[in-house]
């Protein structure tokens, strides 16, 4: 009797995915709000993670949060670096649990709310970049993880996301994101949230860009369509 009980306890925890670790990677759920689709986007390295709700048709973006996160057995903490919602709740450490259910990752046993792996698309940039400072490079002072002030760029799985922050004060500044493709020096983003104008949503820009060693040289015309040479560096 005793084992019958530990093998279906094993068998529960086993399907419930204790102990799983979170692999990098893009996840997105999807549901209805009303009238409207729902997007939760996460967006997870080896050791940082995002996550970002908006909604589309019609487009609005509408909270993200985001930092370095440590795993436990079946509990996800994150410190954040920036969260749009700190003002009302001053939550500088998120934690939630986490498992898995048909190959989905589910959080706090929501299991109407499945995050779905996107399929694994690998490019040149895919990574966390901190903008370092306007181009070209005359060896001019940068910003970067010693300043409170940042704007990181999270690229990831054919997803982007850029937020500009304070991650003292936990000001937040502004974020957008979609999805990305880089390739042969051209780097394209389709914009499917902008949290300073909905309008944005569904525009298409095209760069150029280039890898020198740790730094991303970031050259075009801004939405504005105003000249930019931005360089970034590798987090």
């Amino acid at each position: 009797m005793k084992r019958l009980i530990f093998c279906a306890i094993a068998s529960v925890l086993s399907a419930w995915g204790v102990g799983a670790q979170i692999s990098p990677g893009a996840y997105k759920a999807v549901e209805m709000h009303g009238d409207t689709t729902r997007n939760h986007l996460l967006l997870v390295s080896d050791n940082y993670i995002i996550h970002t709700t908006y909604d589309s048709q019609p487009a609005h973006f509408i909270s993200t949060m985001g930092g370095f996160y440590e795993i436990g057995e079946d509990s996800l903490r994150v410190d954040l670096e920036f969260n749009t919602d700190y003002e009302k709740t001053g939550e500088k450490v998120h934690r939630v649990s986490y498992g898995y259910a048909d190959g989905n990752l589910i959080f706090n046993e929501n299991h109407a709310r499945p995050y779905r792996r996107e399929p694994d698309l690998d490019q040149p940039l895919d990574g966390a970049w901190l903008f370092a400072t306007r181009g070209p490079d005359t060896g001019q002072e940068r910003r970067g993880d010693n300043s409170a002030r940042k704007t990181l760029k999270f690229l990831n799985n054919g997803y982007f996301q850029w937020v500009a922050y304070n991650s003292e004060t936990m000001d937040f500044m502004g974020s957008g994101g979609g999805r990305y493709a880089a390739d042969q020096g051209i780097y394209t983003e389709q914009i499917q949230f902008f949290s300073r104008d909905d309008s944005r949503v569904g525009a298409e820009l095209e760069f150029s860009f280039e890898r020198k060693g740790d730094d991303w040289h970031h050259t075009g015309k801004n939405s504005r369509g105003e000249p930019m040479y931005e360089i970034w560096s590798i987090r």
